[in-house]
């Protein structure tokens, strides 16, 4: 009898203090930066839903999925660059707003420029031509 009673209080206090044991406490400091990380990857992270929207302008069920699984990995202390690298192997490069400089990202990087080059140059010959003709 005594060692029933024994085993129901140590069973009610195996549960009241599991409890405590599942949510480890997050301090005040710690929440701040990881909110702050949070939002740091949703600005570089495309929603794959909405039109050249990141994450964290979206308000789609994508991307609040996205950002439960970035809190997630967050809350398991894993890098920013581990995170990016499990999200472009889950979607691909196209969720990243900044991809990576690599030969099969290399128009995306050169183009701007080219384009910038081949504008001045448009325009150059416009003016002299036009001061030509004054």
């Amino acid at each position: 009898m005594k060692d029933k009673k024994i085993f129901k209080l140590l069973i009610l206090f195996c549960l009241i203090f599991s409890t405590s044991l599942t949510y480890p406490k997050i301090s005040k400091g710690n929440e701040q930066t990881i909110e702050k990380r949070l939002n740091e990857i949703s600005n570089n992270v495309r929603c794959l839903v909405c039109r050249n929207q990141s994450i964290y302008d979206s308000n789609s069920d994508f991307a609040n999925d996205i950002k439960k699984i970035i809190m997630i990995h967050l809350n398991d202390n894993k890098s920013d660059e581990f995170i990016y690298k499990f999200l472009k192997s889950k979607y691909g490069e196209y969720i990243l707003f900044k991809p990576p400089f690599q030969i099969n990202t290399l128009i995306l990087w050169i183009l701007p420029f080219i384009l910038i080059i081949c504008g001045l140059i448009f325009f150059t010959f416009k003016f002299l031509k036009f001061r030509k003709n004054d």
